[in-house]
This record gives C-alpha cells, sequence and structure tokens, in this order.
C-alpha cells in the first residue's frame, strides 16, 4: 500500500486497449462505453478516452493499441474505489470479451 504522502497525490490511470476486431465500429463502440461508464466517477479530476492518432508515426509513438483512456484521480482511495464501483464493473463484464490484450500504468502525478 501506499504511503500517506504518496496516497493523497493525484494518481494518474492510463489504460490501453488492443481489440480483438480492430473496426472502425469496433473502436467507436468501445469509446462510447469509456465515456457512458468510467467519466464522472467521484474524484475524477481528469477524463479522456479515444483512438490511437494513426498519422502520428515519430520513432517514439507506439501505436500497438486501438482506443486510450486516461483518468486522473485527485487521490489513491478515489483509484481504489473506482476499481469496484458497480458502473467500472459493468463496463468490464460488458467489454472484456473484446479485447485482445488490455495494458495499464498507474502513476502519482508531482
Amino acid at each position: 500500500m501506499a504511503d500517506d504522502a504518496a496516497a493523497k497525490r493525484p494518481l494518474v490511470h492510463n489504460v490501453f486497449f488492443t481489440l480483438k476486431d480492430g473496426s472502425d465500429a469496433s473502436i467507436q463502440k468501445l469509446t462510447d462505453a469509456c465515456h457512458k461508464y468510467l467519466n464522472d466517477h467521484p474524484g475524477v479530476i481528469f477524463f479522456a478516452a479515444g483512438p490511437v492518432v494513426p498519422d502520428l508515426s515519430r520513432p517514439v509513438n507506439q501505436k500497438d493499441f486501438h482506443v486510450a483512456l486516461c483518468v486522473v484521480f485527485d487521490s489513491r482511495e478515489a483509484h481504489d474505489i473506482y476499481q469496484t464501483a458497480p458502473r467500472h464493473l459493468e463496463f468490464i463484464a460488458e467489454n472484456k470479451p473484446t479485447w485482445e490484450t488490455v495494458r495499464v500504468f498507474d502513476s502519482y502525478d508531482k
């Protein structure tokens, strides 16, 4: 568990979804589901979800995903509550069958 000082810092929750079906329709469906189920949770101070930008092709750009989600929580506690929130669990149950891989990168903000 995080120490008390870290737990009170904003927590950045980045998730990268690679879909089994990378069609435009599937990408839009997952993006819409992110906006339906994953925004407006208590403690969220920033939310974004959408498709990879296909024409940004610098050597450092990672493009091995279809949809990215970024949620910034005001604290570790808000993040932990979100993980078991009914709307988050409903999102997982409804969309998990469409995922090839999911990568999660959590970090604290300064």
